[in-house]
């Protein structure tokens, strides 16, 4: 019987770093299923979801973290069972001035609508004429089936004049 692990991982970026983590698991006996890395504020950031056979999830937290011991921080957690939540999915993408905050205001919208957010990403880039930091976010979003997409629209637009809203409705995958 196989299980489901989450391996959480923070340290100095360097080439070959995912190899190395590549390697730890498959020599753990582990199936690397999904990841996200990423470099972020100097740091080679991500997280991985492994399934390993049941009771070698110790052997597999021993390989990884001796990778790179000191300079590679590598948690373990058991993955849940899947939870999905229902409703229909967004592709949602916003485009502002950054300042203070803006994070916090959308997802507090997201949130009193009961919007799931499944992934989030944003940047802050230089404003090519007006100099001024521009904020980007990209989500897939998972609205409940009796809120109308208009509301979440109008709701996130309604945080500032300065927001640009897209949502795009994406088809909804029916489990296998």
């Amino acid at each position: 019987m196989t299980v489901s692990v989450i391996l959480t991982l923070v340290g100095s970026d360097r080439p070959g770093l995912t190899n190395k983590l590549a390697e730890a698991v498959h020599a753990a006996g582990g199936n690397w299923l999904e990841s996200q890395l990423a470099r972020l504020g100097g740091k080679y950031v991500g997280s991985v979801l492994v399934e390993i056979a049941e009771g070698d999830s110790a052997r597999l937290e021993a390989a990884v973290n001796a990778i790179d011991p000191g300079m590679l921080t590598v948690t373990v957690i058991a993955a849940a069972a899947d939870g999905a939540v229902e409703g229909h999915a967004l592709a949602m993408e916003l485009v502002g001035a950054d300042r203070p905050g803006i994070v916090r205001e959308v997802t507090t919208v997201l949130a009193g609508l009961n919007v799931n957010i499944e992934d989030f990403d944003s940047t802050v880039d230089d404003g090519a004429w007006s100099g001024e930091r521009i904020f980007r976010a990209r989500a897939s979003l998972t609205v409940p089936d009796d809120v109308d997409p208009d509301t979440v629209i109008a709701a996130l637009e309604a945080i500032s004049g300065e927001i640009m809203v897209d949502l795009t409705v994406l088809p909804t995958h029916e489990p296998a």
